[in-house]
């Protein structure tokens, strides 16, 4: 029984080894796909450069942000790539934080991107996700290792509108989309918000943007985003707030974030992270 006993043990460790690199590899074609789609459904960014000349008639606010965080005539950003670092809450009811990473690529016209993360359940065993706004079409996909699936999602109206959420309120990474000339209109709350619409296709959204002492933005609101709940989609209250805003590619853009959903019982945050990494990619004229 004792010599069995090895035997056993790295026959499993030889299992899981193969389990996850044929994951690895199945989820890295996944995707090369799903970025294929994403760089297909691009569209040109016009005009390619900032003019503060529009301005004049944004709400306070909105207007004191663009001239903190932009400088006037500095390119567009058409696409952005992003790699993160923080925990994720696993639990519904109990908080279960745990670390993942990622990396993110990000188009600006036509709205888009892909959230390739990863995020460790225990030493060996990690869940692999893309959360995705793709040509109009939302993608939430999770699989152990990889392989197999907990969670897919697509194809639904709902689906696409808690993605597009996402790309809006994650806006503050590139900051030129929120501009009005990029299909954002503007409309004034008082002297420390303003509320955002956003129209892409069949799909229109509306978020609350709040803003610091500094003019920078602190939080973007949704009345209602679907959160999953069992095996139903629940519209809830959710808010990501952002900090540490520091200049990357020639804005002020901030390097730390967290989101949460707003229960009635209170804040439930379930991502918190940090930008490791950061490229832009610019409108050429």
């Amino acid at each position: 029984m004792l010599k069995i006993v090895p035997i056993v043990a790295l026959s499993l460790a030889a299992v899981a080894a193969i389990s996850a690199a044929a994951g690895a590899f199945r989820w890295s074609g996944m995707t090369h796909n799903l970025r294929a789609r994403l760089d297909a459904a691009r569209a040109p960014v016009v005009p390619a450069s900032v003019s503060f000349a529009g301005l004049e008639d944004l709400p306070a606010p909105v207007r004191r942000y663009f001239r903190t965080v932009l400088r006037d005539g500095q390119p567009m950003v058409a696409g952005v790539r992003v790699r993160h670092r923080g925990t994720f809450n696993m639990g519904e009811t109990a908080d279960q934080w745990k670390p993942f990473t990622s990396d993110q690529q990000v188009i600006t016209r036509r709205p888009g991107f892909d959230w390739d993360g990863r995020v460790s359940m225990m030493p060996g065993l990690t869940v692999r996700v893309h959360d995705a706004y793709v040509g109009g079409e939302g993608i939430l996909h999770a699989a152990v290792l990889g392989l197999f699936p907990v969670a897919d999602m697509r194809g639904t109206r709902a689906v696409a509108e808690g993605e597009l959420m996402r790309f809006f309120a994650e806006a503050p990474w590139y900051p030129t989309a929120l501009l009005p000339d990029q299909g954002v209109r503007w409309d004034a709350v008082d002297d420390r918000r303003a509320r955002g619409t956003l129209v892409d296709g069949p799909l229109t959204l509306a978020m609350l943007f709040t803003f610091n002492d500094e003019g920078l933005i602190d939080t973007v609101r949704a009345e209602a985003r679907g959160r999953t709940v069992g095996d139903r989609i629940i519209p809830t209250p959710w808010q990501g707030r952002f900090w540490n805003y520091q200049e990357r590619g020639g804005m002020v853009v901030p390097l730390e974030g967290e989101v949460a959903w707003l229960l009635p019982e209170g804040e439930k945050p379930y991502w918190r992270g940090r930008i490791a990494e950061i490229r832009y990619e610019f409108a050429r004229p």
